[in-house]
Parts: structure tokens; sequence; C-alpha cells
């Protein structure tokens, strides 16, 4: 955090005014929403990858320059350790289609609009955007090849299919996968595209009512139907087939604009093996999440992605690998993939899984009013004192402020003694989150007091609720008791 700040004030010419943590999703990366006297913000990014901070960095200066709508970069650090962008606002596409999702998926015109725009911008940037990347800048892989697709395909095979115990001839799937793989692979017109490679509802945000994307940095050459699979067949989305129909119809509309020469009907043909190949791949990431890392929104969503497939099948989109086609069938028959819904979360479970998820509860207090309550009947966990560190509030200018306050946050971090203090913790925390999560124990409390429980205890329980959010991916609650500010921050997604 220390040098983001100071990136800022070299970038900005002064000290920003507040710096407010944004949760954090999938990634490892740290967001945070940097706020200028005059109100306006930026977000400032810290990544613990220079390699992925370095491809992000040159892809949205690319695409930029380009006239596509990405975030403009404004600072880099020399290390690439962190960096500073556009603030496209506090709405994503997921966020906006909220409604239609509490409404039984229902989605209206507003929602079908939206989505359009998102398609027929996506053809642009795949297309237009794709010329002239220097994909050296890329993470590896940076084309889409037949290493890439097995990589995939045995990621399902090996996460998700073996976890079932469903009796297969792995020989025979082995030929049929590689074969699979390399019909995916086998186009040398898809080298001329950029397949952005994690294009979700999540990943668009809205800015002034238009789209613009996010976290392309795992990006890479690749065909174009891709994409199409991974927005219209994610899990969590639902939409109906209809829609789907609907909105690949406008893709179609806009890409063959910019594609003249494209055939649509070859592209249709081609968006099925793709979308078949997409759902083995998610059921493979949701097998290692939720399986063998115990995240409850990945055991979840199981059963929507085994519908999808099951509906897939039914129309024969398997049918050109016999045994593949085989395994597949009687995979998505298995019993624990046919329970009502008020079963599908324990029929989710596999002989990987504990009890339960663990939940993380963070808290900071005054021992002045006393340690926090433990709720859960579990004894209460750990309880810290930070009253050894050297005290901020002992200061005019900074006891107004808390320790999530930016000054606060430098004073303690320039001083250096709070980071001491929480290494010891972070080793202390991560061992027992760990056996925690080994043996399926659903609760684990943390407690951090100081004198006043406002600024060294709100700091460090701030950092460590993030911290093992980052590290673990549980479900992390947050209470700042004596400033009356709680959080969630949600399983990873």
């Amino acid at each position: 955090m220390k040098e983001l700040l100071s990136l800022y004030k070299h970038w900005k010419g002064q000290a920003p005014l507040k710096v407010e943590t944004l949760p954090k999703a999938g990634s490892n990366r740290q967001y945070v929403r940097i706020y200028a006297n005059n109100n306006e913000s930026v977000i400032g990014v810290i990544g613990p990858s220079t390699h992925e901070n370095h491809c992000f960095v040159y892809l949205a200066r690319h695409f930029s320059e380009a006239g596509m709508p990405m975030p403009h970069i404004y600072a880099v650090s020399d290390d690439e350790t962190c960096y500073i962008q556009q603030d496209l606002g506090h709405e994503s596409l997921y966020d906006a289609l909220a409604n239609a999702r509490k409404n039984g998926y229902n989605y209206g015109q507003e929602e079908v609009a939206l989505l359009e725009k998102t398609l027929r911008m996506l053809a642009h940037v795949q297309v237009e955007g794709g010329k002239g990347i220097d994909y050296e800048q890329c993470l590896p892989p940076i084309r889409f090849d037949h290493q890439a697709a097995m990589f995939d395909l045995n990621y399902f095979k090996y996460s998700f299919l073996k976890t079932t115990d469903l009796p297969f001839n792995e020989i025979e799937l082995e030929r049929d996968m590689q074969q699979f793989a390399k019909d995916l692979a086998g186009n040398e017109q898809d080298d001329h595209y950029f397949l952005y490679r994690d294009f979700q509802a999540r990943n668009v945000m809205l800015c002034d009512g238009a789209p613009y994307f996010i976290d392309f940095q795992g990006g890479m050459q690749g065909p174009l139907q891709y994409d199409i699979a991974s927005f219209l067949w994610q899990a969590s989305a639902r939409y109906p087939q209809t829609l789907r129909e609907q909105l690949i119809d406008a893709y179609l509309a806009e890409l063959q604009q910019i594609v003249p020469q494209l055939n649509s009907n070859a592209f249709r043909l081609r968006l099925q093996q793709f979308v078949l190949f997409r759902i083995l791949q998610v059921l493979g990431a949701y097998g290692l999440r939720g399986y063998f890392e115990r995240k409850k929104y990945f055991l979840d969503s199981i059963p929507l992605a085994i519908q999808n497939l099951r509906r897939l099948l039914l129309e024969g989109a398997a049918t050109p690998y016999p045994c593949l086609n085989d395994t597949l069938h009687r995979m998505v028959e298995l019993p624990q993939f046919n329970q009502k819904p008020e079963e599908l979360g324990q029929a989710t479970k596999s002989k990987y899984d504990g009890q339960g998820p663990l939940v993380v509860r963070v808290f900071s207090f005054s021992y002045k009013k006393g340690i926090p309550e433990d709720t859960s009947g579990n004894g209460g966990g750990y309880v810290f004192d930070c009253r050894s560190t050297h005290n901020p509030g002992r200061y005019e200018q900074y006891k107004p402020l808390t320790g999530l306050d930016a000054p606060v946050i430098k004073f303690l971090e320039d001083d250096g003694e709070i980071l001491t203090f929480l290494d010891s913790v972070y080793k202390l925390a991560d061992a027992h989150v760990t056996r925690y999560m080994e043996r399926g124990f659903t609760n684990l409390m943390f407690s951090f007091g100081c004198t006043g429980g406002r600024h060294r205890s709100v700091y460090s329980a701030q950092h460590l609720a993030e911290h093992i959010h980052q590290k673990f991916g549980i479900e992390v609650h947050i209470c700042h008791r004596e400033q009356g500010i709680s959080d969630t921050l949600n399983t990873t997604k």
C-alpha cells in the first residue's frame, strides 16, 4: 500500500483525500478506490505478479490507443508491482442484471439491450482490438492451441470426472480428448483475433451506460467462439436458449460488418464445440475450487453447469467423440446430479468434503469496552493485543481518523512496528485456517484490541481479513465494533 500511495502522490502531485479498499473477487490483486480533494477518483491496483501486471498494462494501453472501451492507465510503478487506472464506476453488467436474476431469470428489454450492446462491442475488441498486439508481452500460453485445449480437458478429467468414481476407458477417452483438442485448435484464422478468455458479466463495467471491459490480462490469440461460449453459457447466468440465440444473432450481425467473409453457419457449428469445451473446463474449475478447496459458491454452481451439459448432450453436441460422449451421458445421470433442488447442496459434495465451508470473523475493539462476544459457541478463537505498537491516536492530526484512512495507514506502515506484529499474526492465522479447513470446521474468530479500538486494531483487523480472503478465498466477516462498520468478503467466485 505504501508504494501505491507514493505512486499516486508522484503522479497527482498531492496525497489522496481518502482510500477505500474494494472487495476482492477471483484474483489475488488488491484494488482500492483513491479519492482526490475534488472527490474525483481512480483505481489503484497492487498485484503480486509483475508479469501479470505488465500484461494488463500493455493490453490496456494497446486497446485504449485502438479506441476500445478499456480503462486508461495513468501511472505504473518502476517495478510494476502497482499501477493506477481509470475508475469506471461502481456498477458491473452483473450488477445491472440482478433484478432479472431475482425475477426467475426473466430478462426484460433493458437487460437484453445491455447484453446485445456488450456482445456487439466484444466483436470489435476481438477483431479490431486484436490487430497489432505483441503477444510476446502477454502471459503464456499466448495462443489457443492443441496444448492449451488439452490442459483444460485434463483439468476436467482429473479435478471433476475422477471425483465421481464413474468408470471409463481412460485410453479411449484420451484418444477422444486429443481429437477434440485438435478440432478446437485447428483454424489458422484464429491467429488474427484476440481471445479475451475470462469474458463474463462481472468483467464488464457500465460507465455512462456503455460497457467497458476489465480483467483481460489472460487474453491470447484464439477463436472468436470461445468468448461467446464463456459468456452465454456461464452457469450462474441461466440465459434462456431463445435469448442466447437472439444474442448470437446480434453478435454475428455486428461481426459480419467487420469480417464480411464470415460464414455464419460454420461459426455456429464451431460454437457448439466450444460450448461443450467451456462447460467441461468450468466443471474442472468447480471441482477444484469446490471439492478440494471447499468453496461453497463453486459447490453450489456444479448443478447449474451439469444442467447446461445435460441440455447440450440432448442436442448431440458430443457425438463425434464416442467414448467422451458415452462418459458424459453416464456422468450427468449419476444420482448425485439428479436430486431435487433442495437436495442439490448435499448432492454436490464429494469424498473430499468436510462438514462445510469455513467462515472467519475478524473484529477490532477497544479494551475499555471489553472483548467481542463469541456468538458461535466455539470459544472465541484468537485475541491479539495491538497496544505494544506505536499509537497514532497520540497525535492530534490522526485522532479523528481510523485505521482505514490513508494518513493513518501511512503512519503505521512508515513506522513499521505494526507490520512486524502482523507478520507473526499471519503465520499463526494461516496455519490455523489451513487446519480448520482440513478438519471441516465452519467457524473461526480473530479479534484485535487497542486502547480506543480506532487506529491500530482497525488497521490490523482489516489487513488480516483481506489477507485470509486473498489467500484462501473463503468468506470473511469484518466488524470494526467501535466504529459501527461491518463488511463481508464473499467466497471467491
